[in-house]
């Protein structure tokens, strides 16, 4: 339902947009694209803005599609306007300085974005530019293509340390899709920017070579790709970090894919078919173990292993606090009487 209404959002935002210009009589023209930014920005943030006050939505679908048209018309604008300044940017080459204002543009806008309606692909949109400002900052440099990949697993490891200190402030839940959508990533950049067929094959396509040569620090590279994924399950397991351990597994199979990309002992079908058998072994083997909770893990479903919070029944219990008993008073009954009332007693 929210991809529904995010496609219908969408066309709806190009509609209108298109519908205003036609009805000003504007045509393909620089001006004319920067008006049309301008109306499709003010209409989309207008809207937004008021669906959220008065609907409350929360990632609907439908706002994400208001927030996507506002975001993409003001990058538009921003691009025109810096182009204006600082001439075309080469967007063939990520290298090209004149991609950095609108890298820099991009980066602000889009982590106020983040800030203000907690949405995690704006989130994703902005760690993603962070990385290509500091590639864009790098490869200019005579050992830029050789000093790129640790410093990407740099700001990947940094940005895994000031997540883990944002979730410590109050405003986490709001935040928190945003926050493990950036953690993700992050884990996925830390391990690809270690990995040896990433960076060699990444430094042929930088380089615009005809083929991948040998990379410096080759024996480094072969360690990382062998003992990162180790970490993220060791780490997921021990601090049981679901994310964490899920991206381990991930991180192993690209590594059996890289070893049989530049080595190949079995046939395809035969490695297949083993590799299966194993998985399934231990897969089985797992779930027999942890049957039974061991060292605060269990095969058992999510709802079974930890029972669901019931909100209800804590609030009719705060309600019904058992007081201290009335003291006792004057009760009728206990008389008796006999014949006339006369002996009787009151």
């Amino acid at each position: 339902m929210r991809l529904v209404l995010f496609i219908f959002m969408g066309i709806g935002c190009a509609t209108a947009t298109g519908f205003v210009l036609m009805l000003m009589g504007l045509h393909n023209s620089q001006f004319d694209i920067a008006i049309g930014s301008i109306v499709c920005v003010a209409g989309s943030l207008a809207t937004l803005e008021l669906t959220i006050k008065n609907s409350k939505p929360y990632h609907a679908g439908y706002d994400n599609a208001l927030l996507y048209a506002a975001l993409l018309a003001l990058l538009v604008l921003g691009a025109d306007g810096l182009q204006g300044i600082f001439g075309g940017p080469d967007f063939d080459s990520i290298a090209d300085p004149r991609l950095r204002p609108l890298l820099l543009f991009a980066g602000a806008l889009l982590a106020a974005a983040t800030v203000h309606y907690a949405d995690r692909g704006t989130a994703a949109a902005g760690f993603m530019t962070g990385l290509l400002l500091i590639a864009n900052l790098v490869l200019p440099l005579a050992l830029g293509r050789a000093l790129l990949p640790f410093l990407l697993m740099l700001a990947a490891a940094g940005t895994g340390w000031l997540l883990r200190r944002l979730a410590q402030r109050p405003d986490y839940f709001y935040y928190r899709t945003c926050l493990q959508t950036v953690k993700a990533l992050a884990l996925a950049v830390f391990y690809l920017g270690g990995n040896y067929l990433v960076v060699r094959e990444g430094n042929a396509a930088v380089g615009h070579l005809p083929f991948a040569p040998q990379i410096p620090f080759a024996p480094l590279f072969y360690a990382f790709t062998a003992l990162i994924p180790l970490a993220y399950l060791y780490y997921g397991l021990r601090r049981h970090d679901r994310l964490v351990l899920v991206m381990g597994l991930l991180a192993v199979t690209f590594s059996v894919f890289t070893l049989r990309y530049y080595r190949t002992l079995l046939p395809p079908a035969v490695a297949a078919t083993l590799a299966g058998a194993l998985l399934l072994a231990v897969a089985a083997a797992a779930l027999r173990y942890l049957r039974t909770p061991r060292h605060g893990l269990t095969a058992a479903p999510y709802e079974e292993a930890t029972p669901l919070f019931n909100l209800e029944s804590l609030v009719v219990a705060q309600y019904n606090v058992p007081g201290h008993a009335p003291a006792a008073g004057f009760e009728f009954g206990g008389g008796d009487s006999g014949g006339g009332g006369a002996t009787g007693q009151f």
